[in-house]
């Protein structure tokens, strides 16, 4: 790769690191191009440059991060439906409901709501991640594995909101593995 290839490459690397980083901290319509820029530590025009707005940033910020903690929750080294459950909790454990990575998918779903772009980019994300739980399901003989994946991702999604908002009953993991039964 040629030395100018390589430092764009670079520097939009720090534009998206520093999108995912200014989300959290300010509020996804408070990240304007300078504050992006100056964050990133280049110019507001090197914004542009890479990418046609800062919405397009935040979207692929987001989205980057997403796919990113979806694949790292790893369940499917589980022996039994029940330990898949709870590998995905302990998966999630590191996040109060405040932390910045919590706020950060607090922010691209409220976002998403008025950005249709954004709703749909997610939605894929959230799907494939459901689609390879039911289709692990589906091997370890759960009923109904792409309902059954849905409301466990979903619940897996409510639990991290919840989170800030005071803690959770220790009786979660017992109900949830009584619908992986």
């Amino acid at each position: 790769m040629a030395p100018t290839a390589k430092q764009g490459q670079e520097v939009r690397q720090r534009l998206l690191t520093a999108a995912a980083e200014l989300i959290p901290e300010r509020g996804w319509s408070a990240v304007s191009t300078r504050i992006l820029a100056e964050r990133a530590g280049v110019t507001p025009s090197v914004v542009h440059y890479h990418f046609a707005s800062v919405q397009e940033v935040l979207t692929e910020a987001v989205i980057t991060t997403m796919r990113q903690v979806v694949e790292a929750t790893d369940f499917t080294a589980a022996p039994t439906p029940a330990a898949a459950v709870d590998a995905m909790l302990a998966a999630v454990e590191q996040y109060d409901g405040t932390d910045p990575m919590s706020l950060l998918f607090v922010e691209a779903y409220l976002a998403a709501t008025r950005d249709e772009r954004l709703r749909a980019q997610i939605a894929t994300v959230v799907t494939e991640f459901r689609t390879r739980l039911a289709d692990w399901l589906a091997i370890h003989q759960v009923d109904d594995p792409a309902a059954t994946a849905a409301v466990l991702a979903a619940t897996v999604d409510g639990l991290l909101l919840h989170r800030a908002l005071g803690p959770e009953s220790p009786a979660v993991t017992t109900v949830l593995r009584r619908l992986v039964r």
